[in-house]
């Protein structure tokens, strides 16, 4: 009798310790599932937060005003910020949506108002599109590093300041 008791007991004993180590494995798999369910989720939240700070630079882009686009174009060069601002009130294009030109002469087109009789072959040869945004900027940038600010002359007047004079 006492041996059967012992053998029922280690029995008892060890039922209880494999319900253990079974219970130990099926907690540690439901860890090791949750594990890698908060590993994907964190790993799915970063995506969507790179996404999300993407789209808000993309929105951030679209609110730029043109002004902001050219002031920030021309940082090392202020004074060329400032000839937009005298030349076009730094409109590329009109109320119409077409690329805004001249009032005095016509054939000045666009934020830096360049002049298509003088300019649009050297800017066609260069590969500028000066009836963009960005190509007439470009074009304006060629000019400076290229003549200065003798091109805009005839609006020395609003743009001439201090730091123009400071740099001749």
């Amino acid at each position: 009798m006492q041996s059967q008791i012992t053998i029922k007991l280690t029995l008892i004993i060890q039922l209880a310790i494999g319900f253990s180590i079974l219970a130990a494995t099926v907690a540690n798999q439901n860890n090791e599932s949750n594990i890698q369910k908060i590993i994907t989720d964190s790993q799915n939240s970063v995506i969507v937060e790179e996404i999300e700070t993407v789209e808000v630079k993309q929105q951030i882009e679209k609110t730029k005003t043109t002004e902001d686009i050219v002031k920030e174009y021309f940082i090392d060069t202020p004074v060329m910020a400032d000839v937009a601002f005298c030349e076009s009130r730094f409109n590329q294009f009109n109320e119409n949506g077409n690329v805004l030109r001249g009032k005095v002469n016509s054939a000045d087109v666009g934020v830096m108002q360049i002049n298509e009789k003088y300019h649009v072959a050297t800017a066609i040869r260069l590969g500028i599109n000066i009836y963009t945004l960005e190509g007439n900027m470009e074009y304006g940038k060629y000019l400076y590093e290229t003549q200065g600010t003798k091109p805009w002359v005839h609006s020395k007047h609003c743009w001439n300041t201090v730091r123009e004079i400071a740099i001749k």
